[in-house]
C-alpha cells in the first residue's frame, strides 16, 4: 500500500514529468556555481574590508550602507546565477 506522498508524487510525475540533465549541462551548471560562489566570496572579502573600516573610524551610517549594498549585490549575483542555470536547464 502507497502512502499519501508517493501517491502525490506519482501524479506530478505524470503531470510534469522531469527532465534529466546530460553530463555537458551537469558539468556547465557546476562550473556556473563554482564561478558564482567565487564572485559572492570576492564580494564579501571587499565589502566586508570596507565594513571593518567603516566600524574602525565609528562611522556607523557608512556600515549600515554597505550592509545594505552587500545584501543588493549578494542577491543580484545569486539571480544571476539561477537564471543562467535555469538557461542551461531549458537546453
Amino acid at each position: 500500500m502507497k502512502s499519501a506522498y508517493e501517491l502525490a508524487m506519482e501524479r506530478l510525475q505524470k503531470q510534469a514529468p522531469t527532465k534529466s540533465l546530460t553530463a555537458a549541462q551537469k558539468a556547465e551548471i557546476a562550473d556556473l556555481e563554482s564561478l558564482y560562489k567565487s564572485r559572492i566570496a570576492q564580494l564579501e572579502i571587499s565589502i566586508g574590508d570596507e565594513i571593518q573600516a567603516a566600524q574602525a573610524s565609528e562611522a556607523y551610517d557608512k556600515v549600515d550602507e554597505l550592509k545594505s549594498r552587500l545584501v543588493q549585490q549578494r542577491a543580484r549575483l545569486e539571480e544571476d546565477r539561477e537564471d543562467k542555470k535555469e538557461r542551461v536547464r531549458r537546453g
